[in-house]
């Protein structure tokens, strides 16, 4: 007998994540480790500032860095990763923010200034900094990033995600470069990567992480960094933090989750993965009118997806193929950041024993209907498809 599913105690559907590590769904499966870590600790007290000083040798042994402390989350860390270069370690100017000194832009390349469920400007302007963006959409120069730091500027937002330009932009060595020689320092906004020495190795100053997307933790983030430039960042708990704390739970767990990161099977898990997007991939040999190709992480990361093109008359096909997926029981809820050209993902990488059998079944069911690409008409736009969703988000709770 299976054990019992607390969705159906609290009425909740089921739901089968092919969409990735996704905080609208909860983000990624928790590790046994971080688990067993939270469920320790939630019993006891602690001295929060001891069990930190733990986390940040955890943090350094695992990154490279200095220095390491935990927050409520990547978006969390971003803003008391910019907040500490803006006071230091200054306790008044920490509870004086969000007022802000001389120093207080921050510079960001018009193509990383993202959307990842909130823009990326708000964790920067929670401090009360200023953004000063610099490039187009489509090319940033190193020249024209030495051209906007001045003496006002604060620091250097570089992002690492799918969510950004993937192309004409500086890189991030360059930009170290470029920032180190006028004095400012680089934050790399890695929230969704798994490559935890590279950023500092490259010689970035502070490098923000989600504990629980990749590493498997509770929901957290992770600031790793020079010692001097983490501290004011945990001090910022005495001032804009204190909002964005994180409980001992969440520093148990995310400890536990970066002492089991070498010994995971990461070969292991990838070969599953590939099995998985096989199975789908033959589930999907009949779809018509659509191309099937399997495609790697735009950043780096140790994640294939399978991409579903679809190639019909019919722009919102691919919505209406994802959104019967997402209406079943259990619902399957697909990757579908590229909806609006027709496309959505399939990520194997949060999938309980079981669920890629039931996942390639309902794809085989649907590919099988008649109609299943959508035709030339039928169904919702793109654009009414978002509405609705816009408008269920409005009527919340009810």
């Amino acid at each position: 007998m299976s054990a019992p599913d607390i969705r159906d105690r609290l009425g909740l559907k089921r739901v089968i994540n092919v969409a990735g590590n996704m905080t609208s769904l909860g983000a990624s499966i928790a590790r046994p480790e971080a688990i067993a870590a939270a469920a320790e600790m939630l019993p006891h007290f602690v001295s929060i500032d001891d069990l930190q000083r733990r986390a940040s040798t955890a943090i350094a042994q695992a990154t490279g860095a200095e220095a390491g402390c935990v927050t409520a989350c990547a978006s969390a860390g971003m803003s008391i990763a910019i907040a500490a270069t803006m006071t230091g370690a200054d306790l008044a100017a920490i509870e004086a923010l969000p007022t802000t000194g001389p120093r207080k832009r921050v510079v960001v390349q018009l193509g990383h200034m993202c959307h990842y469920s909130a823009p990326l400007e708000q964790s920067i302007r929670l401090t009360g900094a200023e953004i000063a963006t610099f490039g187009n959409v489509n090319r940033a120069t190193a020249w024209q990033l030495a051209h906007v730091l001045d003496e006002t500027v604060t620091a250097m937002m570089f992002v690492v995600s799918h969510q950004t330009v993937q192309h004409g932009q500086v890189p991030l060595a360059e930009c170290i470069r470029v920032c180190h020689a006028a004095g400012v320092p680089v934050i790399v906004d890695a929230a969704a990567e798994t490559d935890l020495t590279g950023f500092i190795a490259a010689g970035a100053d502070l490098v923000v992480y989600s504990a629980h997307k990749g590493l498997g933790s509770m929901t957290g983030g992770i600031v790793a960094g020079r010692k001097d430039l983490v501290r004011a960042a945990y001090l910022q708990s005495r001032g804009i933090g204190r909002g964005m704390k994180v409980g001992k739970e969440g520093i148990a767990a995310a400890i536990a989750a970066l002492e089991a990161w070498p010994s995971r099977d990461h070969a292991g898990e990838q070969a599953e993965q590939e099995r998985v997007l096989d199975l789908w991939r033959e589930a999907l040999r009949d779809l018509p009118d659509a191309r099937v190709e399997t495609v790697d992480d735009p950043t780096g990361n140790p994640i294939r997806r399978l991409a579903v093109r679809f190639l019909s008359a019919n722009p919102a096909a691919a919505a209406a193929f994802a959104d019967r997926l997402g209406d079943g029981d259990p619902a399957i809820v697909v990757r579908d950041e590229f909806i609006d050209i027709n496309r959505f993902d399939l990520d194997p990488c949060n999938l309980h024993p079981g669920e890629a059998e039931d996942v390639a079944e309902r794809l085989r069911s649907e590919a099988a209907k008649p109609g299943s690409t959508g035709g030339p008409a039928g169904g919702m736009s793109v654009a009414e498809r978002q509405s609705a969703a816009t408008a269920r988000l409005l009527a919340w709770p009810d």
